[in-house]
């Protein structure tokens, strides 16, 4: 090892030959690099610094969006979907109000849950976020803000804001934790001092959409954090005694077959409604459904533009809807039956009435309404407390069926 040193050492003849043969043959054009030499747990590194330029960013963001945009596989259109209306009114009605509290699809496999869940990107309207910001802050609701921009607007500076479509987050049954949470940045917490945080899926669907295929699958560890994020509105990551909260109020929609498994009951509680998909017995419309599928394998740009004019008569009827879901009245003795169905179903709590409410207020919207009637409430109560009844293991009669034969009782 000696020899071996001194054969490679600074003032080594050898060393010095190697250096101008190298500088002679492959001229190099060297770029300085800022850096900062640090010292952690005895150990000195130096750690090259991170040079941001705002403007490149942004545009970079916004050609990597259009390229992304671009080569993404194309979706089957919502509007082409035939039948599972109870499946598709649910989904819409959750895009009117978010505060409905998600829906959750359960059936037999292969009658296109998946499917018409990710048609619905399509219809998605446009909300306003801060530019840059990786929470989809809202500029004017404090509410819905990332605890930067909160900073931001407490000094007085001006936020620069823009519109974006609602996203929609695919949460796969094998993400880890800080996949779902987000993780701090551990080295740039050492390295300058501040909170860096990595946000996950978590982040990315604050104000928009997370979606758990296989729901009923899902790991108990990410069941407790979805339950936590439900419940509260806001995500909190925590590691090596560093805590960061951020806001993450999204629409979860879930879809699961109930052969493969029941879902815990804590997690089923906080889907606002429970969709019934069946397949379909009707021989003609299952011909239909082949056909059209067909069509779609063939030439998916060219069966998508056939139905571009009904996709878009149902984006502008959902755009009214949610503009005038505010000024939609239910009258005061409506809203007493809805309790009492639910209080002789012996349903827990409270969240159903909140729920079937909402939910009736939001199909009459729909309808371009700006009252809610008996019908309503009759085509949404169902979905709205099917899943909240105490099970009977020896009860043969769909959960669904009870509480439409209780809706007429009352009602009537």
């Amino acid at each position: 090892m000696a020899g071996l040193s001194a054969q490679y050492s600074a003032s080594s003849p050898l060393l010095t030959s190697k250096v101008r043969s190298f500088r002679s043959s492959a001229p190099l054009s060297i770029v300085s690099i800022p850096s900062r030499r640090i010292s952690h747990k005895g150990i000195r590194i130096r750690v090259p610094l991170r040079v941001s330029n705002v403007a490149a960013t942004e545009i970079a963001t916004e050609e990597a969006k259009k390229k992304a945009k671009e080569s993404q596989r194309p979706v089957y259109p919502f509007a082409a979907i035939v039948g599972q209306d109870e499946m598709k009114l649910c989904l819409l009605l959750n895009v009117i109000d978010p505060k409905i509290g998600g829906v959750m699809i359960m059936g037999d496999r292969g009658t296109g849950k998946s499917t018409t869940v990710r048609s619905l990107v399509d219809l998605l309207p446009e909300i306003k976020v801060v530019v840059g910001d990786p929470f989809n802050s809202d500029p004017e609701d404090p509410e819905s803000m990332g605890p930067e921009v909160r900073d931001r607007v407490a000094m007085g500076e001006s936020i620069p804001a823009s519109t974006t479509k609602i996203t929609m987050v695919d949460l796969p049954l094998g993400a880890t934790e800080d996949r779902v949470c987000g993780t701090i940045d551990i080295e740039k917490a050492l390295t300058e001092g501040v909170k860096a945080f990595e946000p996950g899926l978590l982040a990315k669907a604050n104000r928009g959409i997370l979606y758990v295929d296989e729901v009923n699958l899902l790991d108990d560890h990410l069941v407790d954090v979805l339950l936590d994020s439900a419940a509260s509105g806001w995500n909190t990551v925590e590691r090596e005694g560093i805590s960061i909260s951020h806001p993450a109020r999204f629409i979860l929609i879930g879809s699961g077959n109930p052969e493969e498994g029941e879902l815990r009951p804590q997690l089923l509680d906080r889907f606002g409604m429970h969709a019934q998909v069946g397949t379909v017995r009707d021989a003609e419309l299952r011909v239909k459904i082949v056909e059209e599928r067909a069509r779609f394998d063939k030439d998916p740009k060219g069966f998508r533009e056939s139905y571009k004019a009904e996709q878009e008569k149902l984006q502008q009827q959902i755009g009214a809807a949610r503009s005038s879901l505010s000024s939609v009245q239910i009258d005061h003795d409506l809203r007493v039956k809805i309790s009492k169905v639910c209080a002789e179903l012996n349903v827990d709590g409270l969240r159903g009435d909140i729920v079937t409410n909402r939910a009736a207020k939001a199909l009459a919207a729909l309808k371009g309404r700006d009252k809610v009637i008996a019908e309503d409430i009759a085509t949404v109560i169902p979905n709205c407390l099917r899943h909240r009844l105490r099970k009977d293991p020896l009860e043969s009669i769909d959960s669904g069926v009870l509480v439409i034969e209780k809706f007429y009782e009352v009602f009537s």
